[in-house]
């Protein structure tokens, strides 16, 4: 009996060391990251703080900008609301088309109002050129055929090839380098239940898979103007039905997720109304309940632009982080 004892605290020293040094590590990587705040913004309210080129070991570093609301206390606890494409999302004047989000006039908006609960939104800009290889769901391509996979034809022309997707990658950037940071930089929830993923088009793919894959860090997604044609629209394409069999047997549950939906039927959105019906069946099989946590919304005469979406943007908001 001594000698078990002995050697079961012999194991919980070891771990103990073992979580100490993980720790430690874990504040070393923190204290590399050089924030500031990024003053020139044209901000409603709030602040803007920029991370220049946030390192990762799994994809290409690039900014991460973090917005905190008016306000913002240490003394106060806020959810967490991830955002792709996070260079389009505060301010138009920087922008490569001159549109933005306006995620800050909506968010303090919400919260002002009452109607959400206070909130932080974490922006990862994308790198243009391989922005497709980031935000595709990676896992979706085993779902093709050998024939499908080598026929098809990416953005650039070229042969896609598997080990070229990184967005595995992205959400272990995400979930392991990102959000271990936010939680000890900021006062936020660390919860599945308070952090949350949005995006459009591509990101709209990318906050599926990554509640799909990590269901246990994030409780819903919101996926606006989803490009569930995955790539070119073209003539026989084989990615929709890819990424709605990878999506069919990885549906988060519908006991603990929120998946809030949307699309257009102009510009790049005119592709996307002969899904919807699909999309529908795929969650509401699954168990989730239509405007309850689940919603799968058609806007009418709207396109696929920044424009539309921050005329809508406060409904997927709300959707997710009501009160």
């Amino acid at each position: 009996m001594k000698n078990l004892i002995s050697i079961l605290l012999i194991i919980i020293f070891f771990s103990c060391k073992s979580s100490t040094k993980q720790e430690q590590k874990e504040d070393a990587n923190a204290s590399e990251i050089n924030s500031y705040e990024l003053t020139s913004a044209k901000l409603s309210s709030g602040k803007l703080i920029r991370v220049d080129s946030f390192p990762s070991t799994n994809i290409t570093p690039r900014p991460v900008d973090v917005w905190l609301p008016e306000n913002y206390s240490s003394e106060k606890k806020y959810a967490v609301l991830y955002m792709h494409d996070g260079q389009m999302l505060f301010d138009a004047k920087t922008t490569w088309n001159k549109q933005e989000w306006m995620i800050d006039e909506v968010a303090s908006k919400l919260m002002k109002d009452g109607i959400t609960k206070n909130f932080i939104v974490v922006a990862i800009h994308n790198i243009s050129e391989i922005r497709w290889l980031d935000l595709y769901p990676e896992k979706s391509m085993k779902y093709l055929t050998k024939e499908e996979l080598e026929n098809l034809i990416s953005f650039s022309k070229s042969k896609v090839s598997v080990e070229d997707l990184n967005g595995d990658e992205y959400l272990k950037f995400m979930v392991e380098e990102l959000k271990p940071y936010i939680d000890k930089t900021y006062a936020v929830f660390t919860n599945k239940e308070n952090t949350f993923v949005a995006g459009s088009s591509m990101g709209g793919l990318m906050s599926m898979y990554a509640v799909a894959e990590y269901p246990n860090v994030f409780a819903g997604a919101a996926c606006i103007s989803t490009h569930w044609v995955g790539g070119r629209p073209m003539e026989s394409n084989p990615l929709p039905k890819a990424i709605f069999s990878y999506l069919e047997n990885n549906v988060p549950d519908a006991k603990t997720h929120k998946m809030y939906f949307d699309y257009g039927n102009k510009t790049l959105d005119q592709y996307y109304p002969q899904y919807a019906s699909t999309v529908d069946k795929i969650f509401v099989s699954s168990g989730y309940v239509m405007d309850e946590n689940f919603k799968n919304v058609f806007f009418e005469n709207t396109n696929h632009s920044e424009l539309s979406w921050q005329k809508r943007v406060d409904i997927p908001i709300t959707f997710l982080l009501k009160k």
